[in-house]
């Protein structure tokens, strides 16, 4: 493509990865309007708490609301804000803080020398807000913060310095859990951990001091994270902050809603060279990033897609005139990697199969979402639930018999979980041959050849589950199956539960978008006997799933996936672990 095709002058430029709102602003990127929000958090309490999965634009929100608030940038007003909802609808209270922002994940050392890592951030901070406010308040109340030793003692001075001069603090931690992933990772960590949140610990008496500060000059707080895990642990020490994570009227404030993707592609469709319309770019999108849903009572109502990936596609897609090859970014992948320490905490639970197990087999699990917990209950199955919800690997879909009903949200993170599954298998001692893997998903992409393919799966499967008797079932095959194929790069797996055709298992969905040139799709019917059930159930099985293969090729969502490729209809039967039925209906 020639390159000049794509450097359009006067066009917005993404603001992929970036968290600093003035560059995005002043540097003509494309902003997505959020700034209604900024009067609701006004009208909230004044101590708010806010969670939300990685890479959903939490950085960004308190980067904004820094500007918003900033008596420094009072000059910039019109610049920053000028054509934005707030810019027309300003509050009484804009420009008028000084702005104290913290981020934790600036803290480096390990648990033990934390307090340490805490000390040298704030003092970083604290000497910042000193410098950069020092004709507002009092003088030399640096170098008489640089006598002070301790960021809680730090902290004591500066919020009684700013009450003397009149000031008034806005205060903003950004990943205020940061440690706690650490620690979970780690149960040797989860004692000092302790001590560190409990009792006297210094965390806690930073915690404490915030508390003590909103008595004073700290008039408003911000508090950011991934997860709700510290919050028990601190919020009894500071315990005047209100969690809004879960609230409807916050369920838009980060991510984008479907309408904001229409309009950034509209956008970005008059500018650039497109080879698709918008509903079409929608289609392929929203598999993989929407189906976000953070309050029960917005159920139904709007999805949000992660904007992270949002952005990544749109960037890649504006340079080549096509969908990226790889639908998940990787610092996504990174992100996960991190994620999977604290999910290892899965193999702890007492169930019958894991909870992922359950997940990914039966596609939805229930729970009760807590808006917070206690590490050391991290591994009741609700907290870990809860967990996995923030995490962003589950998001609220209904009721189901008087829980709340979460299934996982899109594509990528069911990558995230089969790969994850995968490698509890791995760990099981389980060599999965990456090339031999790779070779058979081309042969069955483009030679048609399945019988290699399936039985590769089930060898794995019989090795595997001998080596763990309370795996077996249903759950498990079909949660391998669908964990094995979700490895292969030339399809999209649908599983789904209740279509209108009956109960299909797995749709292998050729990704063309990307493979023009593949052939072959395939629909797998994959049915379960145990052990000890008669041998007359599997071909009674067999022919249940002939007579469903057939009608599912028949509805119009296969018909209009498989394009120009040849739908084999494969039936699968397995008794206990055996393959018994490996078949084409022909």
């Amino acid at each position: 493509m020639d390159p000049m095709k794509y450097i359009v002058p006067g066009r917005k430029r993404l603001p992929y990865g970036m968290m600093n709102f003035a560059d995005i602003r002043l540097d003509n990127y494309y902003y997505v309007d959020k700034t209604r929000f900024i009067p609701m958090i006004e009208e909230a309490d004044r101590f708010f708490f806010f969670i939300r999965p990685r890479r959903f634009g939490k950085s960004l929100t308190l980067n904004l609301l820094q500007h918003y608030y900033d008596v420094r940038t009072r000059d910039q007003f019109e610049a920053l804000f000028g054509d934005l909802y707030i810019g027309q609808h300003p509050t009484p209270d804009r420009n008028s803080y000084l702005v104290l922002y913290l981020n934790f994940s600036g803290i480096t050392g390990e648990l033990n020398n934390y307090r340490k890592g805490l000390d040298a951030h704030c003092q970083i901070c604290f000497d910042f807000f000193c410098e950069v406010y020092a004709d507002l308040l009092p003088q030399g109340i640096k170098e008489k913060l640089d006598a002070i030793e301790g960021a809680v003692n730090q902290f004591d001075f500066l919020y009684h310095e700013c009450e003397r001069a009149g000031r008034d603090i806005y205060l903003f931690i950004d990943e205020y859990d940061h440690f706690t992933n650490a620690i979970l990772a780690d149960p040797e960590s989860l004692h000092r951990y302790t001590n560190e949140t409990h009792g006297e610990g210094y965390l806690r008496a930073f915690f404490n001091k915030v508390k003590a500060g909103t008595y004073s000059s700290i008039k408003r707080c911000f508090i950011t994270g991934v997860s709700p895990v510290t919050m028990d642990d601190l919020t009894s020490g500071f315990n005047i902050g209100t969690n809004y994570s879960l609230t409807p009227e916050f369920n838009q404030m980060m991510g984008f809603t479907e309408e904001e993707v229409r309009e950034m592609l509209t956008y970005y469709s008059t500018t650039s060279p497109f080879n698709h319309t918008v509903d079409e770019l929608i289609e392929i999108m929203k598999p993989w990033y929407d189906n976000y849903c953070f309050a029960q009572e917005c159920y139904g109502e709007t999805t949000m897609y992660n904007s992270n990936m949002v952005l990544y596609f749109v960037k890649n897609y504006i340079m080549r005139g096509k969908a990226p090859q790889n639908m998940v970014e990787d610092n996504i992948r990174i992100d996960y990697e991190k994620l999977r320490m604290l999910i290892r905490k899965d193999k702890e639970f007492a169930h019958d199969a894991s909870v992922i197990q359950t997940l990914v087999s039966q596609s939805y699990i229930t729970g009760e979402l807590k808006s917070g917990f206690p590490a050391s209950s991290i591994t009741n199955p609700d907290n870990f639930v809860s967990l996995l919800y923030y995490f962003g690997m589950l998001t609220i879909s209904g009721m189901h018999r008087g829980k709340t009903k979460l299934t996982i949200p899109n594509l990528v993170v069911q990558e995230q979980l089969y790969t994850y599954l995968l490698n509890t298998y791995n760990d099981a001692d389980l060599s999965f041959s990456s090339y031999e893997k790779s070779e058979l998903a081309s042969q069955l992409a483009y030679d048609g050849d399945w019988q290699a393919y399936f039985g590769y799966i089930a060898d794995c499967l019989k090795t595997y589950a001998s080596q763990r008797d309370k795996q077996k079932g249903e759950f498990f095959v079909h949660g391998f199956t669908l964990a094995m194929t979700a490895q292969n790069r030339f399809y999209r797996p649908v599983s789904e539960q209740d279509t209108q055709a009956g109960y299909v298992d797995i749709f292998l969905c050729p990704m063309l978008d990307i493979y023009s040139d593949m052939t072959h799709s395939y629909i797998v019917e994959l049915k379960y006997a145990k052990y000890k059930d008669p041998e007359t159930l599997v071909e009674k099985l067999r022919q249940e799933a002939i007579t469903q293969a057939n009608r599912y090729a028949d509805t119009d969502t296969v018909k209009r996936a498989i394009g120009n490729t040849q739908l084999h209809k494969i039936v699968v039967v397995y008794k206990g672990m055996e393959m018994r039925v490996c078949e084409e209906v022909i």
